[in-house]
């Protein structure tokens, strides 16, 4: 299943503002160049577009995606039980570790929202870069079980 690259944004500080930029560099067991998580598990974060647009249709409204505060807003791939999972973006490579958890902050940000994000991986997942090198908006996003696809 194959889909696209939508949105990319970057941290500067924790809970700081969240840059949105059209182009990344991707760098293994590091993470997003420029932002604020660096290594670890959760160095990358990623969000589905159509689930997103779902919590707003339970919501009733519009709201910005970089509230959810995540890395990488994808579309046209479901997230849903992707842990160990591997996404492609371009030619890099994210294995992705985990559900991404809604925090308190959703509920500061939009009434509501953290609820509505809470089931079916609504927050999106996390994971770690595998394989680095550079990702643009509009790149092809693909995800794979990590058997069919090595690092």
């Amino acid at each position: 299943m194959a889909g696209q690259l939508e949105k990319i944004w970057t941290k500067r500080a924790h809970a700081g503002v969240m840059d949105e930029q059209s182009e990344g560099e991707l760098v293994v067991d590091k993470g997003l160049v420029n932002n604020v998580n660096q290594g670890g598990k959760r160095a990358i974060t990623v969000i589905s577009k159509e689930r997103w647009a779902e919590a707003e249709a339970m919501l009733d409204q519009t709201i910005d995606p970089k509230t959810r505060r995540a890395n990488l807003l994808v579309s046209g791939i479901s997230l849903l039980d992707s842990r160990n999972m591997i996404l492609t973006i371009g030619e890099t490579k994210i294995k992705l570790m985990g559900e991404t958890r809604p925090c308190e902050l959703m509920d500061k940000f939009v009434p509501g929202l953290r609820n509505a994000l809470a089931k079916d991986w609504g927050g999106g997942a996390y994971g770690v870069v595998i394989e680095g090198g550079a990702i643009r908006v509009g790149d092809k996003v693909e995800i794979y079980d990590s058997e069919t696809v090595t690092a």
